[in-house]
């Protein structure tokens, strides 16, 4: 999908700017044409010969220096470019584009870019999660920018959080997905739940589970990158939300209802990820249970199932669920999606390496009336995604595809 593609790679002043020149490489060798431009701090961390060397093209850093009198440098990229992509993007280089200020070769050029911009942030947590920069980042989300979230890892402070830089093969795979996929989903309303339901016993007790809604960020974002308009429904997580989603949140299994149902019949793909709940307390104590005696007996109640009201409300949604088993997995797949109407289930063995909460990865039998459509190995929970939203579009009615 890249072949011939002209890309421009901005590289900002970060540690992760290393990680530029791998990226750059995997871009080249993909048969894409690149044109690097880099912030003077950039230089600081990688030199300008690394990246002309692996791109094979001249490296842009000052706005002033022209070598080409019959063109301006950077209207002339910008208007030849057909994605740019910010790798990695500083907070700073993000207030800039957010701002609209040109007092570089790089925001110059973005201010005069009409192609899709493409930003992997990459800072410290706290820096991420500032105000200041969530603001930024929902600004440029709101005006069209695609992200490829930051990963969790060992940052360069010692911190370990969010804000590492995506790996560059998952830059690439979102490059190639905007390239091969990007407006599959245009003008699709996609939701998506994700995360675990906390269900109170007490205001400092609950009952919950281990999911991290990593799975279903990876959706909202993989969704996203095609094109669509992304609602996420999140309870528990462990992570911040991907930037260019609207973000529901939520807490007990009730909420998650009560918010998908609200949504529901303007959507045209539902994809539940979230772990819900099965039983809440009969009483909620209005204080903190104290301790008495050896022994505590709770009594707990069924709660409504959301994936099965959705499907006997169903209309034109092509409606999905997952499945966490740890055993027979074809056989309750297979049951969970006739009893709830749904047009795909995701079932994963949870009790395998790589394919439990709170993981990067995942495995993956995908399910449809007809039986297992597609078996994923021990993919990034990113690919996963990818290769989900590929398949559910490949079956959209709407999109010509054969429906359920």
């Amino acid at each position: 999908m890249l072949k011939g593609k002209s890309i421009i790679l901005g590289i900002t002043g970060g540690i992760a700017a290393y990680k530029g020149a791998a990226l750059c490489s995997k871009l080249v060798q993909a048969g894409a044409v690149v044109h690097v431009i880099m912030t003077e701090s950039a230089t600081k961390f990688i030199t300008p010969l690394t990246l002309q060397t692996l791109s094979r093209n001249p490296v842009y850093i000052d706005t002033f220096d022209e070598r080409d009198p019959a063109v301006v440098s950077h209207i002339h990229l910008a208007d030849h470019a057909d994605l740019i992509v910010i790798a990695p993007a500083t907070a700073n280089a993000i207030a800039k584009l957010a701002g609209g200020h040109a007092d570089d070769m790089l925001s110059t050029t973005l201010l005069a870019a009409t192609c899709p911009i493409l930003i992997a942030p990459a800072m410290n947590v706290h820096m991420y999660e500032h105000p200041a920069v969530v603001n930024n980042l929902e600004l440029l989300a709101s005006r069209g920018v695609m992200f490829v979230e930051p990963g969790t890892g060992q940052l360069a402070c010692g911190y370990v959080a969010k804000g590492r830089l995506a790996e560059p093969e998952d830059i690439v795979m979102a490059i190639d997905s905007w390239f091969g996929k990007g407006g599959k989903l245009k003008g699709k309303q996609v939701l998506v739940t994700a995360g675990g339901t906390m269900e109170r016993l007490d205001p400092v007790r609950y009952l919950t589970n281990d999911s991290s809604g990593k799975m279903g960020f990876a959706i909202a974002e993989a969704a996203r990158l095609m094109g669509a308009d992304v609602t996420l429904v999140a309870g528990r997580t462990s992570l911040a939300p991907p930037a260019g989603v609207k973000v529901i949140r939520v807490s007990s299994a009730q909420q998650m209802l009560e918010a998908v149902t609200s949504v529901y019949d303007d959507m045209d793909i539902v994809v539940k990820s979230a772990a819900v709940a099965d039983y809440r307390a009969v009483n909620v104590s209005d204080q903190k249970i104290k301790k008495s005696g050896e022994k505590l007996v709770l009594e707990l109640e069924r709660t409504t199932d959301i994936l099965e009201t959705l499907g006997q409300r169903k209309k034109h949604q092509f409606l999905v669920g997952f499945a966490a088993e740890t055993e027979q997995i074809e056989h309750y797949a297979m049951d969970k999606l006739r009893r709830k109407h749904c047009d795909l289930i995701v079932a994963n063995d949870v009790s395998k390496d790589g394919a439990g909460f709170n993981g990067d990865t995942n495995i993956v039998q995908v399910f449809a009336s007809e039986g297992l459509v597609e078996s994923m190995p021990l993919l990034s929970k990113r690919e996963v995604a990818s290769r989900l939203l590929e398949l559910i579009a490949a079956r959209l009615p709407s999109l010509g595809g054969r429906g359920e």
